[in-house]
């Protein structure tokens, strides 16, 4: 048994309620042809589309995660070649799991074990030229579930929440050995900036569609990535070891959510899935999803925010295309689309929280020698809309996403040097290095003692601690590299997607110390989006009478451009307000803000009037 899948007692997590084996048949489609279930009231109706999702006959081997009702799931792909009439050269099947519902499922810990029990199970029918399996060849199966099927209601801890020191830096844990939250420093910097409004959309709880091309486990780690952005801030505050003490999360006890819940990551979504995405968009919660299925380009009414990875290629130094999906009004009677697709980069007020991130990032950007950071080797060019030039406020973000780009010397057009401010190479692809230290922390100026480890520098005696913050993050001082595990890698390198970190020898000092730095990086990164959460929040408080007041009260707050200034959000960014309006909908115990844009409000920001 692989050393990942083993908790820090020697023991496997108990947390599955179901493994199947799925599998494409030229005449009957995809199929559930063998399974084991915890319970029988367990339905795995429609897991054959989301583990077999269109696209993925052309690569050989992939991990896909996906959600089955209330149940996270993972399974490992094989084309398996053959020689069968009618199978055109491959057999495509996927050995699952389901895990049980909990407040953190993990299931990127059964991967490493899974991959290992399907190909021992391959090989065996291969060696012994069998096409169908017969039951005792699922014995592995077998043992395999019943050594990890759930067994306690508290699941022996497998899914409880501890906080990110736990998650990440607990010496005593392997919980971070293929933990996805590990690769937060590489989907920043294959978005750049743009990832700061993936991250508004997190907070507000929106829809979040990615878009890609197999393989898709990177996409898929993607997804649980952008969901940890604000992970802490959305829990429940009871199952977030929360000191009320701390001035610094007071806003937890003075704010409280309507879902209490992270955004739910649904994995990998199908056509098949149409009906379950609605369903989860109108709880509120919001989710995060992956798909290969190029025609939701052409169904923006599912999502409200689209990333389409298939647009990230060094050949045209471009990113990933994030669109926004904005309603389009329709005349009475009309049948056409109601929503459009609209290009979005990110806003002016970006920039300052972008400043601290890649500070952040430039001190551990020549650590990763893999291709992970890097853009994808083809491309799928789309043509963008045009603005309306009669829209005020899109005039406003365009000309300020133009200064940003003069001001941090981005707009240098197609050529390869733009992904460097040296000598053209890739290896800092994404870096804007802006000049100064901003200051993030909630409660004033935090000076940072050398050998803190904040900024991904390990120092200091050996399982030495930091300070621990309220969110239970631990700022690690000493190099635990002995105590750490390294990520998982993604699937092989292929036509449209970044890849991420492989693993290494944990027997080489120099793996284990860049292990250990991508940790503190890991871990600092997180701490920068939480205290601008809390700032954000803790303003957000002071507004809304609902919270000041300690009784639900049902109100509208009007509110200007300059009153977003204190929220250190664009002025007149229309992103920025619907991005205030999505956290009063969530936070605001009834209370609503409409933020006033008008033409007034726009000629008294710029001429200093009202």
């Amino acid at each position: 048994m692989s050393i990942d899948a083993i908790d820090s007692r020697g023991r496997a997590p108990q947390d599955i309620v179901a493994i199947f084996h799925a599998s494409f048949h030229p005449t009957k489609g995809n199929l559930v042809d063998w399974c084991l279930k915890a319970s029988d009231d367990l339905e795995l109706d429609g897991v054959e589309f989301s583990t077999l999702p269109s696209g993925l006959h052309l690569v050989d081997r992939d991990v896909v995660y996906f959600t089955k009702d209330t149940h996270s799931g993972v399974c490992v792909f094989r084309r398996r070649r053959t020689a069968e009439q009618g199978h055109r050269g491959f057999r495509l099947t996927s050995l699952g799991v389901l895990l049980v519902k909990s407040t953190r499922p993990r299931p990127w810990r059964h991967v490493a074990a899974l991959r290992a029990l399907a190909d021992s199970i391959y090989l065996s029918l291969e060696t012994r030229g069998v096409l169908e399996p017969s039951e005792s060849d699922w014995e592995p199966a077998r043992v395999f579930f019943e050594e990890r099927k759930v067994r306690r209601a508290d699941l022996s801890g497998a899914g409880e929440w501890y906080g990110w020191s736990h998650e990440l830096d607990n010496p005593d844990s392997e919980l971070s050995r293929f933990n996805p939250t590990m690769h937060l420093s590489h989907l920043l910097r294959i978005l750049g900036p743009s990832a700061l409004t993936l991250y508004k959309h997190v907070l507000g709880r929106q829809r979040i569609l990615i878009y890609t091309l197999p393989p898709v486990e990177a996409a898929c780690i993607l997804c649980q990535v952008a969901a940890d952005f604000c992970y802490a801030a959305q829990l429940d505050p009871s199952t977030n070891n929360i000191n009320e003490n701390d001035p610094a999360t007071q806003y937890y006890t003075r704010l409280k959510g309507k879902t209490q819940e992270g955004i739910h990551v649904l994995g990998m979504v199908t056509l098949n899935d149409l009906d379950k995405m609605d369903r989860e968009g109108k709880t509120g919660r919001g989710w995060v999803a992956c798909t290969t299925d190029a025609i939701f380009m052409d169904k923006p009414s599912y999502y409200d925010l689209l990333i389409d990875l298939t647009t990230s290629t060094p050949s045209k130094t471009s990113r990933p295309t994030l669109y926004l999906s904005k309603p389009q009004p329709q005349p009475p009677g009309s049948k056409g689309p109601t929503h459009r697709l609209t290009v979005f980069r990110f806003t002016w007020s970006d920039i300052r929280l972008w400043n601290e991130l890649e500070r952040i990032l430039q001190l551990d950007g020549d650590q990763c020698a893999q291709s992970c950071c890097r853009p994808s080797s083809e491309t799928d060019s789309r043509n963008k809309p045009s603005a309306s030039w009669t829209d005020p406020w899109r005039i406003y973000e365009d000309v300020c996403i133009v200064c940003a780009g003069l001001w941090m010397g981005s707009w240098r057009g197609n050529s390869v040097a733009s992904y460097s401010t040296g000598n053209g190479s890739l290896a800092n692809w994404g870096s804007i290095r802006l000049e100064g230290d901003d200051d993030l922390t909630v409660d004033g100026t935090f000076v940072r003692n050398l050998g803190m480890g904040i900024e991904g520098c390990p120092g200091g005696s050996p399982n030495s601690k930091g300070m621990r913050r309220s969110s239970g993050m631990t700022w690690p001082a000493g190099n635990t590299g002995a105590d750490r595990r390294q990520p998982s890698s993604s699937s092989a390198a292929t036509r449209s997607m970044p890849q991420l970190c492989g693993n290494g020898n944990d027997t080489d000092p120099e793996t284990n110390e860049r292990r250990d730095r991508q940790i503190l990086t890991t871990l600092a990164l997180l701490q920068t989006f939480h205290a601008n959460t809390s700032f954000q929040l803790s303003r957000l408080g002071d507004l809304l009478p609902s919270v000041t007041s300690g009784t639900p009260e049902t109100s509208i707050i009007y509110i200007t451009p300059k009153d977003m200034v204190s929220f250190e959000l664009g002025p007149l960014s229309s992103l920025d307000a619907r991005y205030l309006e999505w956290l009063a909908d969530e936070y605001g115990a009834g209370s609503q803000i409409v933020v006033k844009r008008g033409w007034k409000d726009l000629f008294g920001m710029i001429f200093g009037f009202g």
